[in-house]
C-alpha cells in the first residue's frame, strides 16, 4: 500500500503544468501544499488574505468553480477535473470576486503559495510555458462564452455548452457521446447566463428532435453533427 507522501506525489505527477518537476522536487511540493479532502456537494471558498496569495490545484475529483451576484444568483465559471489548476490567483496582484468552488464528487484540492510558484517557475521555466498556455485557453473560452451571450439564443448556448462537456470529458458508447458527469439544469443554467426554466424548455426541444438523450441522469449527444449545427446558429 502506498503511503501517503507516495500517493500525493502520485496526485501531483497528474498535474499537467506540473509535469516537468523531478520526483524529488514533487516530493518537496507534496510537503509544502498537502491535500485537502472534500465531500461530494462540499463548498469551500477561495479567497485569500491578498491579491496573488495562492495557486488552487485539484489533485483529484472534479468541481463546479462559480461567483455569487448581490441577488444570490451563481454563475459557474468553469468545471475541473483532477489534475488540472482550479484558480490562477497566484498569477495576478490585483484582488479577484470571492470564488466558490463546490465539490461534484469526492476530490482532493491544494493550495501553492506565490513564492513557492515562482521558485518552481525559476528552476524549471517549462512550468511557467505550461502555465501561460493554460491562461491562454482559458481567456480564449471565455470570450467564445461572452460571444455567446451577446448573440446566441438558450439553445444555442446549450448546445456549445454540450459540444464543449463532450470534448472535456465525454466518452463513447453505443448510444452515442455520453457526458459522465451528472449536471442538474439549474448547474447547465449557470454555466451559460440563463434561467433554469429556459434550459428545461431548450434540452427538452433538444430531445424532442433526437439530439441528446437522458441516461441515468447523464447527457448522451446521439446526434453529433446535429448538435454541432445547432450550436453555430444564434
Amino acid at each position: 500500500m502506498a503511503s501517503p507522501l507516495e500517493e500525493a506525489v502520485r496526485l501531483l505527477s497528474r498535474v499537467y503544468v506540473l509535469e516537468p518537476l523531478s520526483r524529488d522536487e514533487l516530493e518537496e511540493l507534496a510537503r509544502r501544499a498537502p491535500g485537502t479532502r472534500v465531500g461530494r456537494g462540499e463548498v469551500f471558498l477561495a479567497a485569500q488574505e491578498e491579491p496573488g496569495e495562492k495557486l488552487f490545484i485539484l489533485k483529484e475529483g472534479r468541481v463546479r468553480v462559480y461567483t455569487v451576484d448581490t441577488e444570490g444568483r451563481e454563475l459557474t465559471l468553469s468545471v475541473v477535473g483532477g489534475g488540472d489548476i482550479i484558480r490562477e490567483v497566484a498569477l495576478t496582484d490585483r484582488r479577484l470576486p470571492e470564488v466558490y468552488m463546490r465539490a461534484m464528487e469526492p476530490s482532493v484540492v491544494c493550495s501553492l503559495r506565490r513564492k513557492d510558484l515562482e521558485r518552481i517557475i525559476l528552476r524549471r521555466p517549462e512550468v511557467g510555458v505550461r502555465l501561460v498556455g493554460l491562461l491562454s485557453e482559458r481567456l480564449r473560452l471565455a470570450e467564445i462564452r461572452l460571444a455567446e451571450l451577446a448573440y446566441k439564443d438558450v439553445r444555442a448556448r446549450l448546445a456549445s455548452l454540450i459540444l464543449r462537456l463532450i470534448e472535456s470529458e465525454g466518452v463513447v458508447t453505443g448510444e452515442g457521446y455520453k457526458v459522465p458527469t451528472r449536471y442538474t439544469h439549474q448547474q447547465l443554467a449557470t454555466m451559460i447566463g440563463a434561467g433554469r426554466v429556459a434550459v428545461s424548455r431548450a434540452f427538452a426541444r433538444l430531445r424532442e428532435e433526437g439530439v441528446v438523450k437522458l441516461r441515468e441522469r447523464r447527457i448522451v449527444v446521439a446526434d453529433l453533427k446535429a448538435l454541432r449545427r445547432i450550436a453555430g446558429n444564434g
